[in-house]
């Protein structure tokens, strides 16, 4: 059989084992990267196709005419058209908790410089207003304490339930709002997000972008967040209106923000979250995730799906 890896430069920079992933099969060819101009040609003879970002609709399914097998290199599945996928019985798999370590240390790394104020201090510093202190110390910037804040957590799979339980370690009360898929109506004894909102010194964001969960969090729920609050996002840039966050913490109503995603990505240089003159925003470049033992974690769990796949038991299937 032969795979192909369209775009192994998102995962791998060169240091990571491609040992295991090469033993799944007899041959591969690895692509750093492909252009959509590229996509067919590439996967003509294919059996076996990872891809992480790049996108296979149903005119590049319909272009293999060998393949049996799609894996993405990544939780999400948005840019493989699955129906297509699913009308020639090709499972898709995906690759799941691999980054949970990763992701909930770059929760509590972005709400730690919120708290703690070190971005505003360390540019002190290098302003000389340390050196020119009348005093050991500064004390311009207001630091807080984890310990007694209230987080308020949307979604509560993996991520979210390891978010909790670091929370939980610094001595922060947790709470869980409810869920947002329409099957759980009135089967979720959780407080519903608007109902939770007013309550909170933090708020996680660890669902998935849907339908309904795009713009979850508009200038209505911003709003409903208390004076001086804090908002995590490392989930999906969709969640968020991006115009209304940026407006809520020009204004000092939101206290902190630290953001990872931001759509689409990479973003363009006007994007809302890009000016210079937003305060207390801690912005990454989607990177919770990229820790080099999560991104090895995510060639184990390709290498797991295509060996579950050859011996007719698939694991990980996303149904469209």
């Amino acid at each position: 059989m032969k795979g192909v890896f369209l775009d192994l430069n998102t995962v791998d920079r060169g240091d990571l084992d491609l040992e295991p992933l090469r033993q799944a099969l007899p041959e591969w060819k690895f692509f750093q990267r492909t252009e959509p101009d590229e996509i067919a040609e590439r996967i003509r003879d294919a059996e076996v196709v990872v891809t992480n970002k790049v996108f296979l609709g149903a005119e590049a399914i319909a272009s293999a005419p060998r393949l049996r097998l799609i894996c993405a290199a990544a939780t999400g599945t948005n840019n493989i058209d699955l129906a297509a996928a699913d009308a020639r019985s090709i499972p898709v798999c995906n690759a799941r908790n691999y980054a949970t370590d990763s992701v909930v240390q770059h929760v509590f790394a972005v709400l730690l410089t919120l708290v703690t104020r070190i971005d505003d201090y360390r540019a002190d510093i290098r302003a000389g207003r340390w050196s020119a202190s009348d005093q050991f110390c500064l004390l311009d910037h207001p630091i807080r304490t984890l310990a007694g804040m209230h987080l308020g957590i949307v979604g509560f799979g993996v991520l979210g339930q390891a978010t909790a339980r670091m929370a939980e370690a610094f001595g922060m009360r947790v709470t869980v709002a409810g869920s947002l898929r329409p099957d759980a109506a009135g089967a979720d004894d959780r407080p519903a997000l608007d109902e939770l909102l007013p309550q909170l010194d933090v708020l996680s964001l660890h669902c998935p972008l849907t339908d309904r969960t795009r713009n979850l969090i508009d200038g209505r729920r911003l709003a409903r967040m208390p004076q001086g609050s804090l908002l995590i996002n490392t989930a999906r840039g969709g969640l968020i209106e991006p115009r209304a966050l940026a407006d809520s913490l020009r204004t000092g109503h939101l206290g902190g923000a630290g953001i990872d995603v931001l759509e689409p990505e990479p973003p363009p240089a006007g994007h809302p979250l890009l000016a210079p003159d937003i305060p207390n925003l801690v912005l990454t470049p989607h990177t919770a995730w990229a820790a080099r033992s999560a991104r090895q974690n995510v060639l184990e769990e390709v290498r797991a799906n295509i060996a579950a796949f050859l011996a007719e038991a698939p694991r990980n299937v996303v149904t469209p």
